[in-house]
């Protein structure tokens, strides 16, 4: 689950606003159904931990006519992680490694790490003027967008070579993944992207709602099973989306998670990150 935090916005007017909409109620019972890497970014201390999603809910809400479920979680895992690593996309490349893009003016990269060590075993420093954000793996590439830019850059996965710079026609670049065939992209508003990867040009957009109301600030994104699972920015849940016709189909809700870890000792959460 990715999202902003505070020290990365410091100036923007997004902060200022009304938080984003989703469900407060969180269930009480769950079996596990499906896993997902979740990075608790804490100072000094930083985890990797892996969640199975509820196969059960505690109950059902109506939305727009059809119903919306809502979903626990169950800690299945968890692994060392640097914790310097401002997390803004991550990506499960298999071979026991990840792909991550990390943020902050000047210490912005994207690297390689291995899930069982969280040792980063390659590194490519981005240029001091660009701020990382969202990241997916399609094919050989891996795509990457930059905060306050509609800049982009594709990289080679096997020694994260820089192959190429691009312009996208989001409002910002927030999240990003993909189907395999096509790329779908967040700007921070209710907007869910299609983004054809050949020409890098918005093919269709969604306007994201739940109950009549838009679903702002969408942050990073994971295609799962179908669904868009998207990151809302200053909550602790998981919107689950039709990339069909954009329909909300549940959310995931995470408030419990950030307790448990306080409560094992993990103490000074920044934000967490899927």
């Amino acid at each position: 689950m990715a999202s902003k935090s505070s020290k990365k916005k410091p100036n923007s007017k997004r902060s200022n606003s009304k938080p984003a909409y989703s469900p407060m109620a969180s269930p009480k019972h769950f079996h596990l159904k499906r896993f997902f890497i979740l990075i608790s970014i804490m100072l000094p201390v930083c985890v990797i931990v892996v969640l199975g999603v509820s196969s059960n809910t505690s109950y059902k809400i109506s939305s727009d006519h059809h119903s919306v479920k809502i979903y626990g979680f169950e800690l299945v895992n968890e692994f060392p992680h640097d914790p310097r690593a401002f997390t803004q996309g991550l990506v499960y490349a298999g071979n026991e490694s990840l792909y991550e893009s990390t943020g902050l003016y000047k210490q912005s990269t994207v690297r390689r790490v291995a899930i069982q060590t969280g040792k980063v075993e390659v590194l490519h420093k981005m240029p001091d003027s660009f701020f990382g954000e969202g990241l997916t793996l399609l094919g050989e590439r891996l795509f990457q967008v930059t905060w306050l830019t509609k800049i982009g850059f594709i990289y080679d996965t096997k020694n994260l070579q820089k192959l190429d710079r691009f312009t996208h026609q989001m409002e910002d670049g927030w999240g990003l993944a993909t189907d395999g065939k096509i790329l779908y992209g967040s700007d921070g508003t209710s907007t869910l992207y299609q983004i054809d990867p050949q020409t890098l040009k918005a093919t269709r957009k969604q306007v994201i709602q739940f109950n009549g109301r838009e679903v702002r600030y969408l942050n990073e994104l994971e295609y799962i099973n179908g669904e868009i699972w998207a990151n809302v920015w200053q909550t602790d849940c998981i919107a689950r989306i039709s990339p069909k016709d954009g329909r909300m189909l549940g959310w995931i809700l995470l408030p419990t998670l950030r307790q448990g870890l306080i409560a094992a000792g993990y103490n000074g959460i920044d934000v967490l990150k899927f």
